[in-house]
């Protein structure tokens, strides 16, 4: 469920009611509404709805099928049976930390000679880095294998050859846009060859998908061992981790294995897995998208933000319970902290961007620079920022005479493609269509500041600055019993390309008057009506619409539903996402 709404006015997009939704709902004994929900997610026939409503593991693709995974698996054999020192260069954000504890969490089974890498967000950024690399020859190195990053690692990458290590890059980023590659043994992206069907998936995924056709290789035709197949189950759990905290689409293959994942939470015995779902206060039974995109990864997150993720790394490889328990205590106070830090943050840009006139209708993107700022935390703020304003945003935090930014986008406008085009003010710079990270002199802001606002404009669709809310279907209050609510789980795990469904009851109106809740009085809770039935709801950080309701008799809502059993037996409550007045 979204925490917040975005006050802004937005453009709802009602997604028509397909005539096939009666012969599907007959077909698998469901209802016209659910029927209608799966072909909002494109699902046509039965087939189709079997396959999407219950995901299985053999349909994943095949793991030598991945683009550059043969040489990979070579190199990484040659390296085990000699006892060559491996070392894992991943990244500090929830996916390159899986991807890191997959790939590492195998090579000690196999009794591999492995240690691991992770730059310091502040001091080193983002990225495979020279000075990383010498360190890493000094301890003694033989092979480097990249996770989530490497893929236009050139200097870093010539570097490595130069010292007489070979190097195998796992990543998901774009590669460059003029088709060349660092130099490397392999490298494994699923974007390097334009047939493979999962174009898009996570660096977890992708360190998943290596370590499995590795298990592969040195099973030969035997059984898979018991301990390697519980391994690669729990792998699962670090793959789903890492797509849904890196917000990718949850379609195809992404949503199998983040389905098989969270259901592989409930038997996981990884004693850093449970006291990181201990310290969130949940149950292994219950965990959602939801539960990982707000609870899990934001604690896992916090290593690489306040301090370093090598502790998030060694929490979720650990196997000593107690030193796991205290890890993830920690990262739950670090998490804490990191909440702090971004309100006092996203109030100052707020003021900057008032101040600055960067709120006006007219302007395109936005661009905030400061050396007050946390670099840790300043990529979290600039998503606060795009959603308060529907704006790009890029937010930079200067130290000496540097400036160190995260990119934030809006769907429709690719940041990266953005960033690109003004890249030669940048000192380095990478990402994804809606988030990117950057380097640049501080020097260099205001001209980069203009270029990019300038190519915003000639780049400009008025459709995509639009804040559209992709409506299910208009319903009306009766049909969402506590049956029917519980089963739109069944469409999961929600994400980017498979979100919660909203729904639409038009011609709504009060019960009572509402009430503010919350600890600064900041949401909305009311009972609304239609001529059909009644419903509790909650409206988060929609407190400012108070008077506004009470001015209307009648009133459209949107909404996600849930199942709550806060005030007893389990009945049903609207999350609102907006208000439309008549």
């Amino acid at each position: 469920m979204r925490l917040s709404a975005r006050m802004q006015k937005k453009q709802w997009h009602i997604l028509p009611a397909d005539s096939l939704s009666a012969s599907l709902a007959a077909e698998l004994k469901i209802s016209p509404l659910m029927a209608q929900l799966l072909i909002n997610r494109g699902v046509k026939n039965c087939d189709q709805a079997k396959s999407f409503l219950y995901p299985k593991l053999n349909e994943l693709i095949e793991p030598e099928l991945m683009p550059g995974i043969t040489p990979a698996v070579d190199r990484i054999e040659k390296a085990v049976k000699n006892k060559e020192k491996i070392t894992i260069y991943g990244d500090y954000d929830v996916d390159g930390i899986t991807s890191v504890s997959i790939l590492l969490g195998l090579f000690k089974l196999l009794d591999a000679e492995v240690d691991f890498y992770i730059p310091h967000r502040v001091d080193e950024g983002y990225g495979l880095n020279v000075e990383a690399v010498e360190q890493i020859v000094q301890a003694g190195a033989k092979l480097i294998i990249t996770v989530d990053c490497g893929i236009t690692a050139f200097e870093s990458a010539q570097a490595i050859e130069d010292k007489g290590l070979d190097l195998i890059i796992t990543d998901h980023h774009r590669p460059s846009n003029d088709g060349k590659l660092p130099v490397a043994s392999a490298i494994v992206h699923p974007n390097l060859d334009e047939k493979y069907p999962a174009q898009s998936n996570a660096g977890a995924t992708v360190a998943f998908k290596l370590a499995w056709a590795v298990v592969n290789r040195f099973k030969g035709a035997d059984a898979t061992p018991q301990h390697l197949r519980q391994f690669l189950i729990n792998a699962t759990i670090f793959a789903a981790m890492g797509t849904i905290a890196d917000v990718i689409e949850m379609k195809g293959e992404n949503r199998i294995i983040s389905s098989f994942g969270l259901r592989a939470f409930c038997d996981c015995d990884l004693p850093g897995t449970k006291a990181l779902i201990d310290a969130a206060k949940l149950t292994a039974q219950t965990i959602d998208s939801y539960h990982i995109g707000y609870c899990l990864a934001p604690m896992l997150n916090a290593a690489g933000r306040m301090g370093h993720a090598r502790l998030a790394v060694e929490l979720l490889t650990s196997d000593n319970s107690i030193r796991a328990i205290r890890i993830a205590e920690y990262l739950k106070q670090q998490n804490r902290e990191r909440q702090q830090l971004e309100k006092k943050i996203f109030k100052h840009a707020s003021s900057m961007i008032s101040s600055a006139g960067l709120d006006h209708p007219d302007r395109k993107t936005i661009v905030l620079a400061s050396d007050e700022w946390h670099t840790g935390v300043i990529g979290i703020v600039a998503s606060r920022v795009v959603d308060k304003y529907y704006r790009p945003a890029i937010l930079l935090n200067i130290t000496n005479g540097k400036a160190q930014g995260s990119a934030r986008s809006i769907e429709g406008f690719d940041i990266l493609e953005a960033i690109t085009a003004c890249g030669s003010d940048l000192n380095s710079f990478g990402g994804h269509a809606m988030a990117a990270g950057l380097t640049i002199d501080v020097d260099k802001i205001e001209q980069f500041t203009k270029r990019l606002e300038d190519y915003a404009a000639d780049n400009w669709n008025d459709e995509a600055f639009v804040s559209r809310l992709e409506i299910d279907a208009v319903c009306q209050m009766k049909e969402f019993t506590v049956p029917f609510v519980k089963s739109l789980a069944m469409l999961g795990p929600f994400g980017r390309g498979n979100p919660s469904p909203i729904f639409v009851v038009r011609g709504v109106r009060l019960v009572a008057a509402p009430k503010k809740v919350g600890v600064t009085g900041d949401h909305l809770q009311l009972t609304l009506c239609d001529n059909t039935g009644s419903a509790r709801c909650i409206g988060f950080n929609m407190a400012p619409l108070e008077k506004k309701l009470l001015e209307n008799e009648f009133f459209s809502i949107a909404f996600e539903a849930q199942v709550d059993s806060f005030y007893g037996g389990p009945s049903v409550q609207f999350v609102l996402t907006d208000i439309q007045f008549e």
